[in-house]
């Protein structure tokens, strides 16, 4: 039996043949309950902006999964996405600064690889956004220009580095 925090594992292998193949990759299932969700910690990556990394990876072009949590009045600044975002507002509110649009709870958004956007938290409390990315994402400077990145190992790297600096400050 297991409890409700377990993670399973699940995996695929070849089969030995006379012309053996290469090892098919592994498939790998996770699953969080509501619970170890909620215990996972928030990384303050700035005031009023807060993640949790749900599934990493350390190839660039690997997917990862985000619960994002900003305060009311943050903004993210103008950011351009090399692969597409799904993101579904979890409660609270956030308007498109570009378009005016705002997603309220339950609210869907697929920003396709290229879009260029900026948002900001509205109304009185915290969005919380369940979210996938894939590729790199890039701050734009007022002319344009690249003046930070991250990518789905950068992200995931820095969320280790995070909890193994919560364990050592217990």
């Amino acid at each position: 039996m297991r409890d409700a925090t377990t993670t399973t594992v699940l995996s695929r292998s070849s089969t030995p043949s006379q012309n053996p193949e290469p090892a098919a990759p592994r498939a790998f299932a996770a699953t969080l309950s509501a619970q170890a969700l909620d215990a996972l910690p928030w990384q303050l990556l700035r005031p009023g902006f807060c993640l949790k990394v749900l599934h990493g990876g350390d190839r660039e072009d690997d997917t990862r999964a985000l619960l994002l949590r900003l305060e009311p009045g943050t903004v993210v600044s103008r950011h351009r996405h090399g692969g597409e975002v799904h993101a579904l507002n979890l409660r609270g509110s956030r308007r498109i600064l570009e378009t005016g649009e705002v997603i309220g709870p339950g609210g869907y958004v697929h920003e396709p690889a290229g879009n260029v956007d900026s948002w900001e938290a509205v109304g009185d409390e915290p969005v919380e956004i369940f979210l996938t990315v894939r590729g790199a994402i890039e701050a734009l400077g007022e002319g344009g220009e690249v003046v930070a990145r991250t990518t789905t190992p950068s992200i995931t790297a820095e969320w280790w580095a995070f909890l193994a600096r919560r364990l050592t400050d217990r």
